[in-house]
């Protein structure tokens, strides 16, 4: 009687413990996981880069993601590629200041309009000593503040 009490006991207390598991595929995001683009920080391609026809919709911050909003003539869009290109060149100001270039990449030959939206991930531009910087984007009419 008692080894029956006791496999009832042990029974119970051993499946408590089946039941706690890691979990391996929980993962803190970073920002490259949540961001679609890393922005290129490139003197050479900044200064080799021509405009795109595209026109910016929006562009807004939100952590240290840039996402971009445009528009442009093509078939769907789907095969459209993007880079954000940094010059390199910091502007000793307060705050700091980032001049940028935004690439869209379209070898579609649509007339109709699309539009796409993307995120780049900012941590690359981040100047050591500084809690924000100023971007300035080519072409897009308004100032960027990124904090961080």
């Amino acid at each position: 009687m008692k080894s029956i009490k006791t496999i009832f006991l042990i029974i119970p207390f051993a499946l408590c413990f089946t039941n706690m598991q890691c979990e391996d595929d929980i993962n803190i995001d970073s920002p490259n996981q949540i961001c679609d683009e890393t922005i290129l920080v490139d003197q050479d391609l900044y200064d080799s880069l021509t405009a795109s026809d595209f026109t910016f919709i929006n562009a807004k911050i939100i952590d240290d993601c840039l996402t971009i909003e445009i528009g442009a003539s093509g078939c769907d869009g789907n095969t459209w590629g993007f880079n954000l290109v940094d010059s390199g060149a910091v502007a000793e100001s307060s705050p700091e200041q980032r001049y940028l270039k935004f690439q869209l990449i379209n070898e579609e030959d649509c007339l109709a309009y699309f539009e796409r939206t993307m995120s780049f991930n900012l941590i690359p531009l981040q100047v050591n000593g500084s809690r924000e910087i100023i971007l300035h984007i080519e072409d897009l009419e308004t100032l960027l503040y990124y904090k961080y």
